[in-house]
């Protein structure tokens, strides 16, 4: 198979949605229809039933959440997918919103009992700002559901974006017996299987076949056939270039749990989604550094030279070994293994001799990868999340966005004897970016100050520092809420905060660029101290070193 053939059949794609939309269970089923498993397992397993594949960590387990953004690989219908199951919960908002860098598509699982809902919103718009095309899947329609008509004005009146409905529901809750395709005007009746563990069989008919007319009650029939002829006439037709340009999404409707419209949903996916896009590459910085590289390039995928960027890093996947594994979208060139690139951040040469295809926390080695892959490389503590790796040294991608911290605590060790390892373990989930880390002034002894986006990012911190290095660790709650990066006057290199006006409660600190930064107890703090201080300016993001 030529390169160009290899990078046409990559499909790349998160799936997103509000907790508990269902999310997971799809990429289960993804999965399964995808014969990468024989079984599905069910995030609410009994404990003699497997947990789902993507979710691997013991807590995830424990809490029934998506905590880790998981990467999952399987070949279907001549299509190489790479599908990143991400957590809903707005706690891990940054995870998720990393992981989008590294996707060509999204699927948008939405709860049609619920419709469209915040944290959905918040996802739609990082995908939106990016270009990305999307996809929605309205799942739970073995439940009670809105009327599919409302739901679809929604997706038009809160998000902004024009619904072409590709398949579409036969009644619901109780009364829901499967799906039509508008597209080849064929019924697709399911069955109900015990606990949607296999492959629901398919009976495909039209809508006037005797069949339909049996399982359907005559109301769901009238308001069926109802529905469809208004689509036709009013409805939006389906635009191929307007989805692939992000400006309308193509609707399927179905009940993940159930196996109802998955393969439908599938097969429309890989058909319509886009194959990996060229990338944006920014002047490079650093060592390695071309003197010419003044200005932004578009670097094609079919660029004769590897490059790609980490846009997360996950440690200890494997508890037998204190591994760590850093996530690289490949963006151009091919990828093989035992290959030198440059470090782009720190210009040294380094040999990518560990490379690994995932499946969850299950992992083989890869020898070849081409753009739109995702690799794990295990080891590699030098890399950092939004580094590029490359072989041509003019390429510099910087696409992970940053985020303004909203919750803030001090961690401290309690036991002593357990400080080698705490320190272990809190360094390596900084590097991760579980959560951030400041200085602060006046900071109680031997206590690092944690910043987070939610609360819940804490407790996976605490937890895998017991988990994984045995350390014992302590939260302590500060009265903080805002943090902004501070702007010193030009030609200032050292500020005396002495002389700085701020009312009670207010705090200096650094971040770990030793950037000045200040703490806030609320907004009004923030307004008193723009005021009082007009020559320093606030930031809600770093301001970036230029080199």
């Amino acid at each position: 198979m030529s390169p160009a053939q290899e990078i046409a059949r990559r499909r790349t794609f998160a799936i997103i949605s509000h907790p508990d939309a269902g999310k997971t269970t799809l990429t289960e089923k993804f999965l399964l229809y995808g014969n990468a498993l024989h079984l599905a397992g069910s995030v609410t397993a009994r404990k003699n039933q497997r947990a789902t594949a993507s979710d691997w960590m013991e807590l995830e387990k424990q809490r029934g959440i998506s905590i880790s953004s998981t990467v999952l690989q399987f070949d279907y219908a001549g299509c190489a997918v790479n599908l990143l199951d991400t957590p809903g919960h707005k706690d891990f908002s940054e995870d998720t919103y990393r992981v989008l860098t590294a996707v060509d598509a999204a699927l948008m699982v939405i709860d049609a009992g619920k419709g469209v809902q915040a944290q959905t919103r918040k996802l739609f718009e990082v995908c939106r700002r990016r270009g990305v095309p999307i996809f929605t899947f309205m799942n739970k329609c073995d439940r009670p559901t809105l009327n599919p008509i409302d739901l679809l004005d929604e997706l038009e009146n809160v998000l902004g974006l024009q619904a072409s409905p590709l398949i579409w529901p036969l009644g619901n809750g109780p009364s829901f017996r499967g799906v039509f395709d508008r597209r080849s005007q064929q019924v697709h009746l399911f069955e109900r299987v015990p606990g949607g563990k296999y492959q629901a069989p398919v009976n495909v008919t039209s809508l006037e076949d005797r069949a339909v007319r049996t399982r359907l009650d005559d109301y769901t029939y009238g308001e069926v056939t109802e529905q469809l002829a208004m689509l036709d006439g009013a409805g939006h037709p389906f635009d191929l270039a307007a989805v692939q340009a992000g400006r309308q999404t193509p609707v399927f409707f179905g009940s993940a749990v159930n196996n109802f419209g998955i393969q439908l949903l599938l097969d429309g996916f890989l058909q319509n989604s886009v194959p990996p896009a060229p990338r944006r590459s920014v002047p490079a910085q650093g060592p390695q550094a071309k003197a010419e590289t003044a200005e932004a390039t578009v670097i094609p995928v079919e660029h004769g030279k590897f490059s790609g960027f980490i846009f997360k890093i996950q440690a200890n996947m494997d508890p037998k070994h204190r591994d760590r594994i850093a996530f690289l979208r490949v963006c151009s060139g091919r990828f093989t293994r035992d290959m030198t690139v440059i470090h782009q951040r720190t210009g040294k040469t380094v040999r990518l001799s560990s490379s690994h295809k995932l499946f969850g926390q299950e992992r083989e080695t890869v020898d070849e990868a081409w753009p739109g892959d995702v690799i794990g490389l295990v080891g590699h503590s030098e890399f950092g999340i939004g580094d590029t790796l490359t072989e041509d040294k003019a390429i510099r991608y910087d696409e992970i966005p940053r985020f303004p911290p909203e919750v803030f605590t001090y961690i401290t060790n309690p036991n002593s004897g357990d400080a080698k390892k705490y320190r272990a373990g809190l360094e390596q989930l900084l590097q991760e970016g579980v959560v951030q880390s400041f200085s602060a002034k006046n900071a109680p002894p031997g206590a690092t100050l944690l910043a987070a986006v939610g609360p819940l990012q804490f407790e996976v911190v605490q937890y895998r520092l017991q988990a994984e290095y045995n350390a014992e660790s302590r939260l302590t709650p500060t009265p903080w809420s805002l943090l902004r990066w501070l702007e010193l006057p030009p030609g200032v290199k050292a500020y005396d905060f002495s002389t700085t006006i701020v009312a009670s409660g207010v705090s200096f600190g650094a971040d770990k660029f030793d950037h000045p930064v200040v703490l806030f107890p609320n907004e009004w703090t923030m307004g008193y101290f723009t005021e009082k201080n007009p020559e320093l300016k606030l930031h809600e993001l770093p301001i970036e070193q230029t080199v």
